[in-house]
């Protein structure tokens, strides 16, 4: 039974801990491909006048990746707190129970 208690413990630790994203970590960025045409000149098309997408703000997204981790964090602890008390309820109740 202490087994399955470390283990349940080890398993639960390990989850909110691999979890929780670091709010510094880097996106993956995909290698550069490069295309070689033997074909005759194209005629190029106009550039765009407007960005393709919205522009982001690095440090509003910082600060969203801060508050999400420390959100987790928090959901975490609370969850092996709980995890805790029915542990030790457990344990009460069966000392309860082979005494009487």
């Amino acid at each position: 039974m202490a087994k399955l208690r470390v283990l349940v413990l080890a398993g639960v630790l390990g989850a909110v801990v691999f979890s929780a994203s670091p709010a510094s970590a880097e996106p993956v960025r995909p290698a550069a491909v490069t295309v070689t045409v033997a074909h005759a000149p194209v005629a190029l098309v106009p550039a765009q006048t407007q960005p393709p997408g919205p522009v982001l703000d690095p440090a509003q997204t910082d600060k969203a990746n801060t508050e999400k981790t420390k959100n987790k964090l928090i959901a975490g602890v609370v969850a092996v707190a709980l995890l805790g008390i029915v542990i030790w309820g457990r344990r009460v109740r069966s000392k309860k129970a082979k005494s009487s």
